[in-house]
């Protein structure tokens, strides 16, 4: 036997080794009966406490990290936001610095580069009329408050020597020395003219004479954009500018109605009275690139639905009709007219007409969304049942029509918007932003039940 063994055995042999023995047995009896809980109820419940303590911390630093994500994802919104402001402004810097690019221009002479003005030239037409006078080489100022136009519309311009804008009201004179005046200040779709009656009743009378007045003095010619609502609901079909026109006075549209013919009754009074040559374009539904989001007529109300993949709404039975032309041939149209030797009112527009319905079908599938479904509500006041112009007299004495068709028109004017619905939207909580506080929110009055 081993030393280390016998060493043993005398621990547990001797009396005195025993007791010490045997004492720390139950020094580690006691210690395990306490470790394991002998005193039960304490120990759970400061376990209990322990485990809710550390649960109350997780959910703490959950909350903490949730917090974080939120804000993160805020600061990310901003971000976006951040970068689209700052792109913008670069582009500006580019735009006022000498290095810019611009479009080509033919270069004129003296005797042959006219001074122009455009007011509404910030505006959706005026915007592609000022292109095509500034890339024919003549000095262009466009005018406007930008209650619908937009400066980003004629950005591309800005820096140019050409090119002028200046922000004014025309319902306030302006002194200036041009050759040719085209007056197409005005808001045109029923939500932004409905939206301030009083003020579009000011910019297409009082505006009209304070440009016919600069005209008088200046001995350049104007041209009025008017509009193929001075015919109203008509009763003659199509429309040709013979015809006097069906206007409700005092209806929700009369402000822009009564107000354009009122504008060609003072084209007419100023070219008798004091020779001031006119020229008078009746526009019909034109439609294109750079129209305003929250215009609120139909062919900018179908696309944006239907890109969103939102019910195509149609007012009515759907069965009005309209005739609907694209940018381009509108602004070929107005230049030669302003370069012809006629006077009397001109029909502008596309005579393909169409049902409402069939043109909310029509974009439908243009756009990819063949789900989306239409839906009609009531009627609105005093809306147009037939509208289709006679272009005879555009044929005869301007050598002009249409030559965009309207399927070609619809894939650009799409494509705008698509890219328009990319951009990181800028609209506060209470839905005011793109479009300000009229457009798409403005509600249409209903038909009046004889009317229906």
């Amino acid at each position: 036997m081993s030393r280390q063994n016998s060493g043993l055995l005398r621990l547990f042999t001797e009396p005195r080794n025993r007791f010490l023995v045997i004492v720390m047995l139950a020094m580690v009896a006691i210690w395990v009966l306490y470790s394991r809980g002998a005193p039960v109820g304490e120990l759970d419940n400061t376990g209990l406490e322990s485990i809710q303590d550390r649960i109350r911390r997780n959910e703490e630093i959950a909350e903490g990290h949730l917090k974080t994500m939120e804000q993160a994802t805020k600061d990310l919104e901003n971000s976006q936001k951040d970068i689209y402001k700052l792109k913008r402004e670069l582009n500006l810097i580019r735009n006022s610095s000498s290095f810019k690019t611009f479009p080509h221009i033919v270069t004129r002479n003296e005797f042959d580069r006219k001074r122009i003005l455009i007011t509404g030239g910030a505006g959706f037409v005026g915007s592609h009329l000022v292109d095509v006078l500034m890339k024919d080489g003549h000095e262009v100022t466009v005018i406007d408050n930008f209650f619908t136009g937009r400066k980003r519309n004629v950005e591309h311009w800005i820096g140019h020597p050409n090119f002028e804008l200046i922000t004014h009201d025309v319902v306030n004179p302006f002194m200036y020395e041009v050759d040719e005046i085209y007056h197409l200040a005005s808001p045109a779709s029923p939500p932004h003219y409905m939206y301030n009656p009083i003020k579009t009743i000011k910019t297409n009378t009082i505006g009209t004479i304070n440009m016919l007045g600069l005209a008088k003095r200046t001995g350049a010619r104007l041209l009025l954009a008017s509009t193929s609502e001075v015919y109203g609901n008509p009763t003659v079909h199509p429309q040709p500018e013979t015809y006097f026109g069906n206007v409700n006075p005092d209806g929700p549209r009369a402000c822009y109605d009564e107000g354009k013919r009122i504008a060609e009754t003072m084209c007419y009074a100023y070219e008798k009275q004091s020779g001031v040559e006119v020229r008078v374009a009746r526009i019909f539904n034109t439609f294109g690139p750079r129209m305003h989001i929250g215009d609120g007529r139909v062919v900018s109300n179908f696309i944006i639905q239907a890109i969103k993949g939102e019910d195509l709404t149609v007012y009515g039975d759907g069965e009005q009709t309209r005739s609907f032309q694209y940018v381009s041939d509108l602004v070929a149209g107005l230049i030669a007219l302003m370069n012809s030797d006629y006077s009397q009112p001109v029909n502008i527009g596309n005579p393909d007409e169409y049902t409402i319905l069939e043109f909310a079908k029509n974009i439908r599938n243009e756009v990819g969304n063949p789900d989306c479904d239409i839906v009609h509500k009531p009627a609105t006041q005093d809306d147009p049942q037939r509208r289709k112009p006679d272009i005879t007299r555009a044929k005869k004495q301007l050598g002009w029509e249409p030559v965009v068709k309207v399927h070609d028109g619809l894939k650009k004017t799409i494509q705008y918007f698509k890219d328009e619905l990319s951009r990181p939207s800028v609209k506060s909580n209470d839905n005011r932003g793109v479009g300000g506080p009229y457009g798409h929110q403005f509600e249409m009055p209903v038909a009046k039940k004889d009317e229906a």
